[in-house]
Parts: structure tokens; sequence; C-alpha cells
């Protein structure tokens, strides 16, 4: 009687079962909620009806049994015509499939629509990378990347608005390749917001917005501005194409469709170069300008000692001190008494005379040359550290990944091309200083010795 009961009460709950309405769980806790729920449910209703069936009589237990297996039985015959249906079914189709690929076989349609589907699965990902996408799909509608993608991974008899739309949306990238088109839409700022602005798109190659160069985030189909922009001359570039309505203009076109833009924007610049090169690259930088300092200081020096020698040259009979040749001039002939008897004692004068001007003529010339040696040493010094670096990282992670060594080949190549940098000019520049006063130690020795030739002529002719 224990198992008659409990068996009668199993099937009154699988028949009260069917009764419940159950929502779709959107979460896992809501999921969780609901079993809950129902468990208590399916307590309560067992309970009731054990409570029920226990108070019964014999005679109504006996009824309430039988009517329970009646409606078991109904239901396991349900069940199994269901079954057998859906056997059939399934029976049936595998035939119509047969016949119907036998029939695509026949007229060459599975050849056909083998033929789009691979179009369109190669298509996908092209399409899927186009900011064409940013301007007809930014919507968060339907976008052609997933209908290609499911019409793809489809199989069996295409439809012809499925075939239709292939042959659009490819039709429509073709097209807007080739156009420069205009349109209002979102665009993500490097903050994160969302503002929408005016966007000037070039093909499917380039897209600006207030004078500035955007790229496509695929996966949600906006057009965001880049963090780092292209340089001044190329900004330039984008606010001329954005204000020009009709007519020609240069613009900048991405042929691989943002990934040059992507590698050209994060280029570092010269101070980020510079500053790869960390202490030893600064010691480079301080002795390069400490040495085009010396430079301008001594050229200017140099420029103008030059134009007071050419001036005094005009006027030989009339020295002045405020020039080197006519200082020497006056050491044996601006007064009497300087102008020995003896031509060696007066040759001496004017060699003593030259040589108190070479010191002016030739400033900073030795530290030039020493900035030029000292530029390459200080370069492989930073070579030399920057190598150390390299190998340190390659130590400490056990593998030769380039972008662990990038960060030591930089700085090992920075300081290379900043000691080569500095040393290269400034090996002109003292060549330069060298020329200059060089050619005007050489007519201070022309014009004092010309002088003393003339001078011991007049003695002896006197």
């Amino acid at each position: 009687m224990k198992n008659l009961s409990h068996n009668v009460r199993w099937g009154i709950m699988l028949l009260s079962l069917g009764l419940m309405p159950i929502a779709h769980a959107q979460t896992m806790d809501e999921l969780l909620e609901q079993a809950k729920n129902v468990r208590a449910a399916e307590n309560q209703l067992m309970e009731q009806n054990s409570s029920k069936f226990n108070a019964a009589a014999p005679a109504d237990q006996q009824a309430m049994m039988a009517d329970a297996e009646a409606k078991r039985a109904a239901i396991q015959a349900e069940v199994q015509a269901k079954a057998n249906t859906y056997s059939l079914n399934d029976v049936q189709i595998n035939t119509l499939n047969t016949q119907l690929r036998d029939k695509m076989r026949e007229l060459g349609l599975g050849e056909l629509f083998g033929l789009a589907r691979q179009v369109a699965g190669d298509a996908t990902t092209v399409l899927q990378q186009s900011l064409v996408n940013a301007q007809f799909y930014g919507d968060g509608s339907d976008t052609r990347v997933d209908f290609l993608r499911k019409f793809a991974a489809e199989e069996g008899v295409a439809s012809p608005a499925d075939l239709e739309r292939v042959w659009f949306e490819l039709q429509r990238e073709m097209t807007a390749s080739g156009q420069v088109a205009t349109f209002t839409g979102p665009v993500v700022e490097p903050n994160g917001n969302l503002t929408s602005s005016k966007i000037t798109r070039i093909g499917s190659f380039t897209a600006m917005a207030d004078g500035k160069y955007l790229a496509y985030l695929p996966a949600l189909s906006r057009l965001n501005i880049l963090p780092r922009q292209l340089p001044d001359e190329f900004l330039a570039v984008a606010r001329e194409v954005q204000q020009t309505t009709s007519g020609y203009v240069g613009a900048a076109v991405d042929p691989t469709r943002g990934v040059l833009m992507a590698m050209y924007v994060e280029r570092p610049t010269w101070m980020e170069r510079i500053h790869k090169g960390e202490e030893v690259g600064y010691v480079i930088i301080i002795v390069g300008l400490l040495g085009v300092a010396a430079f301008i200081f001594q050229l200017i020096y140099l420029v103008i000692s030059r134009i007071a020698v050419s001036a005094q040259m005009r006027n030989l009979q009339k020295p002045t001190k405020n020039n080197a040749l006519g200082r020497v001039l006056l050491a044996f002939k601006g007064d009497g008494k300087n102008i020995e008897a003896d031509a060696e004692v007066a040759e001496l004068r004017i060699s003593e005379a030259v040589m108190k001007e070479m010191p002016a003529l030739e400033r900073f010339q030795p530290f030039l040359r020493l900035a030029v040696a000292a530029g390459p040493l200080l370069g492989l010094v930073g070579t030399v550290v920057g190598m150390i670096m390299t190998f340190q990282s390659i130590t400490e992670s056990g593998s030769s990944d380039p972008k662990l060594m990038a960060n030591g080949i930089g700085q090992a190549m920075i300081a290379t091309v900043l000691g080569l940098g500095i040393a290269v000019p400034l090996l002109f520049a003292g060549a330069l200083l060298n020329s200059i006063s060089r050619s005007i130690i050489q007519v201070l020795d022309e014009q004092s010795t010309g002088l003393l030739a003339e001078n011991i002529e007049k003695r002896h002719h006197g």
C-alpha cells in the first residue's frame, strides 16, 4: 500500500508540473531562484495531494490511483506517438535532403551556392575591418559582417534574398571605397566619451573629424580619435579636406586601411628618442650644446675680426687698436722707440705681437676637437649600457622576446646616434673656425713680414 501511495503521488506530481508556467531566466541568480520556487511548489503540491489521498476512503484511493495510472498511460502513449512521428519526420527530412542534393547536383546549384558562401567567407574579414561600417551600420543593427558570417556557415539551398544581399553588400563596399563622403556620426574620444561629430570618409581608407584622424573599432562599429595624432603637416591636410566643398585637394590616404597610420603615430618623437638615451644621452647633448654655443660665439668673433682686418688693410698707414692687424702694426710702428735697428729684434717683436693675437683667434677650437672625439666615445658608452640592459632582460625573462629587448637596443642605438650626431657637425664647425682663424693669422704674418722688410730696406737706403 505504501509503494502504491508513492507511485500515485509521483503521478500526481508529474501531471501538475505540466500545468506550471515557468519564465525564462536571464541570469544565473534568477535561474537559482526559479529552481528554489519550483521545488517549493512541488513539495507543497505533493503534500497536498498526499494528504488528500491519505484522507480519502479506500475506495476513493483506488479510484484516484486508477485515474492517475490512466493519465500516465495516456501521457506515455502520447509521448510514444510523438516519438514515432519525430522518427518518421526525421526519416522524411533525410530523404528530402537527399533528393534536394541530387536535384542541386543535377542543376549545378550546389557549386553556385558553395562559391557564393566561399566569397562571403572571404569577404567577411575585409568588410569587418572596413570603416564604411561606421556610416551604414553604426546604429547597432544587424551588420553585414554578421549576415555574411552566418551565410557562409549555412548549408543547403540559399534564398534569392540572401544571394541578392551578398551581391549588394559587396557592391556597396566597392562603391563606397571610391567615394569621399561626409556624414554625422558618433565618435569615441580618447577619454572614452561618445560624441557626435561631422566625419569625412575617404573611401574605406581614411576618416577624420574636427581636423583629427580617426581609427575604426570593429568590435563596436565605431570610429575613435587617435590618442596620438599624425604630425602637424598631416593635421593641416585633414583640416583642409574637411573645409573643402568642391574642386581638388590633397589628402593623406592609408591604403592598408589604418595599419600604416597606426604604425606611424606610434613612432617616437625626437624628445622621446632622446629620453631613451637616458643619462648618457643627456651628457652627449650637453656636450653638443656647449660645442654649438662655443662655435657660434667664436664664429661671430672671427667674422667681426676678419671684417676689421680687411678694413685695416685698406689703410695700413693709420693702424688702430680695434683690430688684430692694427695692434700688430702698432707693436713696432706706432712709436719710433719700438723700431729696432737690429732686424732680428724687430722680427721677434713682430712674432710676439702675432702670438698675442693667436689665442683669441683660435679660442674654443681645442674644445671643439675634444667634443668631436668625445661624442662617439660617449655614444659607445651608451651602446654598452644598452646592451647590458638587453642581456639583463633576456636573463630575467628567460626568453628572447623582441619586445623585451627593444628598450635596451633602443637606448644603445640612440646613444650611438647622439654621439655621432654631435661629432659630425662639430667636426665641420671646428674646420670652419680653423680655416677662418688661419686666414686671419696668415694676413697678420704677411703684413707684418712685409712691413718688416720695408723698414729694413728703408734703413739700408737711409
